[in-house]
């Protein structure tokens, strides 16, 4: 990023947990930049109903609860916010034994399926959240905070990626890269505290069959923690030259442990210009 374009919209993107939404949150408070949460605008705009909708299947299962949502007695929302983004995890699930919180395989599918296209359209829109940033709130400074998964929806080797080349065209991308001793971090924080997470179909198929078959089980026998603990340390593998392909031909690498030592935003503008 030269001088000649120092207000330029940045995309931050990277794996979960690698400071993305942390720097975001810093320019918005101390540097007056307008935040784009993609996550949160998944959550509000294009999963926002279908959310409240499983919310409300749930409740329908409680007697007292049902009479009352079937009376309009009381409502059902999703608090949703740039800081807790649980009521999405939630909406995703985990596949496995309904008995320990799991849900069938194909319904996990099909929510998978409606998150990589509210995804996709919620990348879309932020040329019209720039757009909205100067014209109605006078923002000259625009941060877009990517989500985690945006490498499951693109093709970094396709110069006419549908998501990636319309970014670029109005963003600076940035990519925070993790080293290994970061990605093994990311395992064992995800293995204390597993939550649902967003994959690539092809590659979700095969690690759902790889461990039914490394287990021994059924689908309806599979805890839905354990596979998800699987799953991630095999998606972080995955994820990495994606990302690597991602910064390599269509923005530029900052490392993760260079982000983690940025306290203000001056030193986080001065670490991408030095890239």
């Amino acid at each position: 990023m030269t001088k000649a374009d120092a207000t330029r919209p940045i995309a931050l993107i990277g794996m979960s947990g690698v400071g993305k939404t942390r720097i975001a949150s810093m320019l918005r408070r101390e540097a007056n930049w307008f935040h784009y949460s993609v996550d949160y605008r998944i959550g509000t705009r294009y999963l926002g109903e279908a959310i409240v909708d499983e919310f409300k299947r749930e409740a329908m299962k409680a007697p007292g609860l049902r009479d009352m949502l079937r009376s309009d007695s009381i409502s059902i929302s999703s608090n949703i916010s740039f800081d807790n983004l649980a009521p999405l995890s939630a909406f995703l699930g985990k596949p496995g034994d309904p008995k320990q919180g799991g849900i069938p395989f194909d319904e996990y599918l099909r929510r998978q399926r409606l998150h990589r296209d509210a995804e996709i359209a919620a990348l879309a829109d932020t040329k019209a959240f720039i757009e909205k940033a100067k014209s109605i709130y006078f923002y000259d400074r625009f941060i877009c905070d990517a989500g985690g998964s945006i490498c499951e929806i693109v093709d970094p080797e396709d110069r006419e990626d549908r998501v990636l080349k319309p970014l670029s065209e109005i963003c600076t991308i940035v990519c925070i890269e993790g080293d290994d001793a970061h990605a093994q971090a990311l395992k064992d924080r995800f293995a204390k505290n597993p939550k649902p997470m967003y994959y690539n179909e092809a590659f979700l198929k095969r690690i759902w069959a790889d461990y039914l078959k490394a287990k021994g089980v059924s689908e309806g026998e599979v805890d839905p923690d354990d596979f998800i603990r699987w799953g991630f340390a095999r998606l972080i593998d995955w994820r990495r030259p994606r990302y690597d392909a991602i910064a390599k031909t269509w923005g530029v690498t900052v490392s993760a442990r260079d982000i983690e030592k940025v306290t203000t935003p001056e030193e986080f503008l001065r670490l991408v210009e030095r890239t």
